[in-house]
């Protein structure tokens, strides 16, 4: 089975993830931020993952290093989970609508990290979190994750629904690109 759990202890934060790339989309998010939950637990179900997040941070200073250090965990354990990444489709794009908003998403499991994020945003902060650290989310999870991301809000008015079809279009490429498609290491190098 493809899971992996971590746990994570700094002085800013504590965190327990769980993953499993072939679940039915089941989450139990306790983050302490609640938008940032309600994101998690979109990201499990169009994603198909069963994820599990208990953190307790000092979201009474800000948002930022919950944010971020469960971007770090979540990216690690997904790694973890892939394995030896054999078989992966490894690539998926795809836009996801959210009501008058449109993202773009293009992936590439690579062991190459990088973020393409392109979002602008109106409010500083939608239920605890502020909106500059889905930025610091993304790029905690790509460099641990070892992803390649391109991730564009092309259009949309909603900053609720602009991080929504991110997150949830997030999931779903995830989903496509972690599913079997072989036998073999998708690379004609031989390895990723």
């Amino acid at each position: 089975m493809r899971q992996a759990t971590r746990v994570r202890t700094t002085k800013e934060t504590e965190i327990e993830l769980t993953l499993n790339l072939d679940g039915a989309g089941k989450a139990t998010i306790e983050t302490g931020i609640p938008f940032l939950d309600h994101m998690l637990i979109l990201f499990a179900f169009h994603g198909a993952f069963d994820l599990t997040v208990k953190a307790r941070g000092d979201v009474s200073v800000d948002s930022h290093h919950t944010a971020e250090d469960i971007g770090i965990l979540l990216g690690e354990v997904f790694n973890e989970a892939l394995s030896d990444k054999k078989g992966l489709s490894r690539y998926a794009s795809l836009y996801s609508p959210m009501d008058e908003t449109l993202a773009r998403i293009a992936l590439d499991i690579s062991n190459r990290p990088t973020l393409v994020f392109d979002f602008t945003y109106h409010r500083p902060v939608i239920g605890g979190l502020a909106l500059e650290n889905v930025r610091e989310f993304l790029h905690a999870f790509i460099n641990n994750a070892r992803v390649t991301l391109h991730a564009s809000v092309l259009y949309g008015d909603n900053d609720h629904h602009k991080v929504e079809a991110v997150f949830k279009g997030l999931g779903r490429a995830l989903n496509a690109a972690t599913r079997q498609s072989g036998l073999q290491t998708p690379s004609s190098k031989g390895v990723l």
